[in-house]
């Protein structure tokens, strides 16, 4: 029987093979080197446009990083200091009640070369400073029973606090209440009740707004608003005598 030697033989069928891998991967390459080249090209003929893109972020990024180090930090550090002064004469008006009313415009107005609320308003806006300045002003004409300022004031405080948000919507309604305005009334207290759920605010608005009902003669609404505070928030404050409200309506 005859015997072949095989060492060194390769098939016609691998060597076209390996001409086809050769072929695909030569045809790969040219085409990586095609796309590359393109993009090159695309680089080139924009990378001006690219370049200009890039400084202008760059550039953008850096001014805000200044601008928040350089002007609003000093600024906003600047409008605590000038509202602690206000503040002082807020607080002591509150407990002063022979003098509450020159405290109140002091307050507002400011005294000796410091801000009053108003002042901190018009030069610091944007700060959190100005922000409670609008709170505090609304609050300092209501006790100076200026209630059309207080109303406007109040209108355009808003904070991220629920607590304080309804109750800056509950004095506008108390100011409405006070101007004979009762429909608005009305909804400024719902308006305030609604905008929080806690036991401190929510139940003291839903009274104010079933007293409001009862006086423009919607014992139903009335009676709602005064269920809600004995099922909803049955360890309030306002709960504790709050079956005589329901009774009343019932009639």
């Amino acid at each position: 029987m005859a015997t072949y030697n095989k060492k060194g033989f390769k098939s016609k069928s691998n060597k076209l093979d390996s001409k086809k891998n050769e072929s695909t991967t030569a045809e790969v390459f040219e085409t990586l080197d095609q796309s590359a080249s393109r993009t090159e090209q695309v680089v080139s003929k924009y990378q001006n446009y690219i370049i200009g893109f890039v400084g202008i972020t760059v550039t953008v990024v850096l001014v805000l990083l200044g601008y928040s180090k350089l002007i609003v930090e000093p600024m906003s550090n600047e409008a605590n200091n000038e509202l602690f002064t206000a503040q002082n004469y807020f607080s002591q008006a509150l407990i002063n009640s022979e003098k509450s009313d020159s405290l109140f415009l002091l307050s507002l107005n400011g005294a000796d070369g410091k801000y009053g609320f108003l002042d901190i308003i018009s030069n610091y806006s944007g700060t959190d400073a100005a922000d409670i300045s609008i709170y505090s002003a609304g609050m300092a004409y209501y006790h100076l029973n200026d209630f059309k300022n207080s109303i406007e004031y109040l209108k355009d405080f808003d904070s991220d606090d629920e607590i304080l948000k309804a109750l800056a919507i509950g004095s506008i309604g108390d100011s409405f209440a006070e101007l004979d305005q009762l429909d608005d009334a009305l909804d400024a207290y719902r308006s305030a009740a609604n905008s929080s759920s806690n036991d401190f605010t929510t139940p003291k608005f839903l009274l104010k707004a079933g007293n409001i009902a009862t006086l423009l003669g919607n014992k139903k609404n009335a009676l709602k608003y005064y269920e809600s505070i004995k099922v909803d928030y049955p360890k309030s404050a306002e709960s504790f005598l709050i079956d005589i409200q329901i009774e009343k309506n019932s009639l």
